[in-house]
């Protein structure tokens, strides 16, 4: 059974340098280790003996027998009155084991802890399964005990290797545990070292992916988008993920960069990574904000062609208002009809009636704004009788034009254009009028 990632680093190379090997009783730890050992603590060696059961149940717990691999561990236990601390460590090195591979996590924690619990084992040893208690305890949710055991690891290395770094993997541990902590200042600190640290290596090594997201989210969480672009410019330079093309559009817009949001959202188009409805109206939006309504119409339309954004009223309003703002009435008028019959209110007829007066489609326009006016919900009321008023008058029909006007007039939002209108239509009249007369 294949060991999961978290252990992977961690306990099995304990396993493969201490019970695995074939042959004689090894230790654990290679030879340059031995030589820091010896300077600190004298250790224990694995004899053959215990050496041999370790093996067997490694063996059942390879082949997925879990249960008979416990049962070779039970009865090593029960001899662990003439264990040496070292054979005890790897006993329950093994229990931990195999409990994690059964998903046991509780159980794995208690048997590791009684790992570092036997005294002395090599400290190399004691570190790995420091770490991997880490791990666990975060993946459980612990993150005191998380952040307790990796300064355990710590303390460990300063005493071995005094002139050595700490490590960027538990600086990223620390940094996970705070950020679950919401204590994002010191989450800050350890995930920015760990970046850094391997940023400024020659060795060749990359930062993971999953650093710069979680130095992202701090950044987030910390109120700091020019930060959070920045870690974004390097997520879409290395890894080329369309959610962080899409998401660097998204802080350029929050810091208010308009055109450089335009132009990453139209670069990620062309690649392809604008796929979703969502995204697509975005970009729609952001074109439509940016003086380029045909982009905006074409790229709604394609959305709702491919079926990725549904044909509502609010997609279909947007869409006519493009198309029309882009000179493309005749496009624009059907989307606007489609998205009046579907609206709750006369406010879309509305917006029809103006474009078919635009049209000088005047009885179209008649129609559509008394449509508006019996459907109701209008936020100006008397704009719809002002363009049927404008539409009569162009068809002749003066009386009826001066009526409407009269009404258009009752309401602050068109009073103005409607009085100026009514002065100019019934100037119209009366010289109609006199021509009338005078031709009879």
């Amino acid at each position: 059974m294949a060991m999961n990632k978290l252990l992977l680093n961690l306990v099995a190379p304990v396993l493969m340098t201490g019970v695995l090997m074939s042959g004689i009783q090894t230790s654990i730890v290679n030879a340059e280790e031995v030589k820091v050992e010896r300077k600190t603590k004298r250790v224990p060696t694995l004899r053959s003996k215990v050496y041999d059961q370790l093996s067997r149940a490694q063996s059942f717990a390879d082949a997925g027998k879990q249960a008979e691999a416990f049962e070779v561990l039970d009865s090593v236990k029960s001899k662990a009155g003439s264990m040496n601390s070292y054979e005890q460590a790897m006993m329950y090195n093994f229990y931990g084991f195999i409990h994690y591979e059964a998903e046991n996590y509780e159980q794995a924690i208690e048997a590791f802890e009684n790992v570092v619990q036997q005294q002395p084992i090599p400290e190399s040893f004691e570190q790995a399964t420091l770490f991997s208690l880490a791990q666990l305890y975060m993946m459980r949710g612990k993150y005191d005990q998380t952040i307790a055991k990796i300064e355990q690891w710590e303390v460990i290395q300063k005493r071995l290797y005094p002139s050595k770094d700490i490590p960027a993997k538990n600086l990223v541990l620390k940094a996970q545990a705070m950020y679950q902590k919401q204590d994002y200042a010191a989450a800050s600190n350890y995930i920015n070292a760990a970046v850094l640290q391997i940023e400024n290596n020659d060795l060749g090594f990359q930062v993971d992916e999953q650093w710069y997201v979680l130095q992202r989210a701090v950044y987030f969480e910390l109120k700091q988008p020019e930060n959070v672009k920045n870690v974004l410019l390097k997520l879409v330079k290395k890894f080329e993920a369309p959610k962080y093309w899409l998401q660097l559009a998204g802080m350029y817009g929050e810091l208010g960069q308009e055109q450089k949001q335009l132009a990453i959202m139209e670069i990620a188009e062309q690649k392809s990574f604008v796929a979703t409805g969502s995204d697509m109206f975005n970009l729609a939006q952001l074109y439509y904000y940016h003086q380029l309504p045909y982009k905006a119409a074409a790229i709604m339309q394609k959305a709702i062609d491919a079926g990725k954004l549904p044909e509502d009223e609010r997609n279909l309003t947007f869409l006519a208002q493009s198309w029309n703002s882009a000179k493309e009435t005749e496009k624009a008028i059907p989307v606007m009809l489609a998205a009046a019959q579907l609206s709750a209110t006369g406010e879309l007829h509305a917006q029809l009636g103006q474009m078919y007066l635009n049209m000088d489609k005047w009885q179209q326009a008649i129609a559509a704004s008394q449509q508006a006016i019996e459907k109701g919900g209008l936020r100006n009321e008397g704009m719809s009788h002002l363009v049927i008023g404008m539409a009569q008058f162009n068809v002749g029909q003066y009386h009826e034009a001066l009526n409407q006007l009269a009404k258009a007039q009752e309401y602050d939002g068109s009073r103005g254009m409607a009085q100026q209108w009514s002065k100019f239509v019934e100037g119209e009249r009366k010289q109609y009028a006199t021509y009338a007369s005078v031709g009879s």
